[in-house]
């Protein structure tokens, strides 16, 4: 977007902070820490003097590391970096044997299996599914537990409780230790605010436990347009960022200097039925421009990923995915959540779905990563031993370059047709199925401290024991 269109929408969100203010309901400790920072605080309104959130946000960081277990898995969030993580929160899950069912804990456990069997997935997460065979109240444990036991890349923390986000950086501070995670990010909160204009007391508590234990907190608006926000995109962009522009501001009251992601999540609907739709041009266009507005504000930006409303991993799946992550990457992502398994609006995560975009997502870090101009790129010496009307097959040049020199599509099969009727002329779904089971069958926990294992695995017996079980 050119210089005056992105002025103008930076006008309306100022406009939005300073005149229309944002509602902070439910968490009296937040609406105090507003006062004494000289917001305006009426009720549960919070207006800030124009300037204010965007002078808070300079202490939050440009760039910052979150700490995995092993260290070589480490993730650098901001500036040009993109880190891929997988869906997030669905209650269902499909598989080409069992079809579409709920989520389970033996579920969750294969996805972080899998997930940490893929190189082009960054970061583990949290909820790939919802356990829904565990309580509701206990589930945050055994799902931070499975992802520190099958997996050593970085993962998130719980937030829908106080209580759960205290958890989870209490395990986070037993797997890392208190002197390391002092001065460290190893775990982060994702949050969505309440649109429109809402933050509610999920969010400002994750905020507080996350960035008040020097963590990382993400908040991303998730904004329907027409439901959520208004239903043109400009609007819904300017809203966007002043919710998220004011829960950075408060993550840096809470403690200056604490690990902030910006997100951005809008999506169209059908205006006929009211069901969201994924991959429309609307929301391709505003990642693109949240993306020059997170870097004019110098802050680290999370976007949707691989998102569809298809019920398979069919083709519609495959055009509203590609299109959706295209202007996720190129629009300047730093963390993006949903980048792999994300089916049905985010209903279901789909194990074929998982693997076949986790393919696709290396091919996007391929791009991502440009295009070289040293010697040995520009072919300088491949025409020593080729002339011209030649061919460059089998050169010098070719034979050094080979293995690396194109991204190879695990799932995409380029074969002739016959050597494809020979294998059985299998689909991608029936390939990405045969693929993940081969990566279950591969996997072995990584190496974790026995003395570790065991203080968490106490931690969790401990506070499963110290409460009744909750469904709701």
């Amino acid at each position: 977007m050119h210089e005056d269109g992105l002025v103008r929408i930076e006008e309306q969100t100022d406009r939005l902070i300073e005149e229309v203010g944002i509602e902070f309901r439910e968490d009296p400790k937040a609406l105090d820490i507003w006062r004494a920072a000289g917001a305006d605080v009426r009720e549960t309104r919070v207006r800030l003097p124009r300037g204010m959130a965007r002078e808070l946000l300079k202490s939050a960081p440009s760039k910052f590391t979150q700490h995995a277990r092993n260290p070589a898995r480490s993730v650098e969030i901001g500036e040009r970096s993109t880190v891929f993580a997988p869906i997030y929160g669905a209650p269902f899950v499909r598989c080409l044997e069992k079809g579409r069912r709920y989520g389970s804990i033996e579920d969750l456990e294969k996805l972080a299996k899998i997930v940490s069997m893929l190189p082009s997935l960054h970061h583990n997460g949290l909820v790939i599914c919802e356990p829904c065979d565990v309580p509701v109240n206990k589930r945050h444990l055994d799902m931070v537990y499975a992802h520190i036991r099958n997996s050593d890349k970085p993962f998130l923390g719980a937030i829908t409780e106080k209580q759960r986000a205290e958890d989870s950086v209490a395990m986070a501070r037993i797997l890392f230790g208190e002197d390391f995670m002092h001065d460290h990010c190893v775990i982060m909160g994702n949050v969505n605010t309440n649109s429109p204009l809402h933050v509610d007391r999920v969010v400002t508590e994750a905020i507080e436990v996350y960035c008040g234990a020097g963590q990382g907190i993400v908040v991303a608006p998730f904004i329907l347009g027409g439901a959520m926000g208004p239903v043109t995109t400009a609007a819904s962009i300017a809203q966007a960022l002043a919710e998220a522009m004011v829960c950075g501001a408060y993550s840096q009251l809470v403690r200056p200097g604490a690990p902030f992601v910006m997100g951005n999540f809008l999506s169209s609907m059908s205006l006929k039925s009211g069901a969201p739709t994924f991959g429309m041009p609307e929301p391709v266009a505003s990642n693109y421009i949240i993306g020059q507005l997170a870097r004019r504000l110098g802050v680290p930006l999370r976007c949707g990923g691989s998102l569809t409303a298809s019920k398979l991993a069919d083709a519609q799946a495959a055009a509203e995915s590609a299109d959706s992550m295209h202007s996720t990457a190129l629009g300047g992502a730093n963390f993006v959540m949903h980048s792999a398994g994300w089916l049905e609006g985010g209903l279901v995560t789909g194990f074929e779905k998982l693997v076949i975009d986790a393919d696709r997502l290396g091919a996007y870090q391929k791009l991502l990563a440009g295009v070289a101009t040293d010697d040995n790129a520009l072919g300088t010496s491949a025409y020593d031993d080729v002339e011209p009307a030649g061919h460059f097959l089998g050169s010098a040049h070719t034979m050094q370059n080979y293995e690396t020199a194109y991204y190879d599509a695990v799932l995409s099969d380029s074969e002739s047709f016959e050597q494809w009727t020979e294998r059985g002329s299998k689909d991608t779904a029936q390939r990405a199925f045969e693929r993940w089971n081969l990566l279950l069958e591969q996997h072995q926990p990584p190496p974790l401290d026995e003395a570790i294992n065991e203080a968490l695995a106490d931690f969790v017996e401990t506070r499963k024991n110290s409460m009744p079980d909750a469904w709701y």
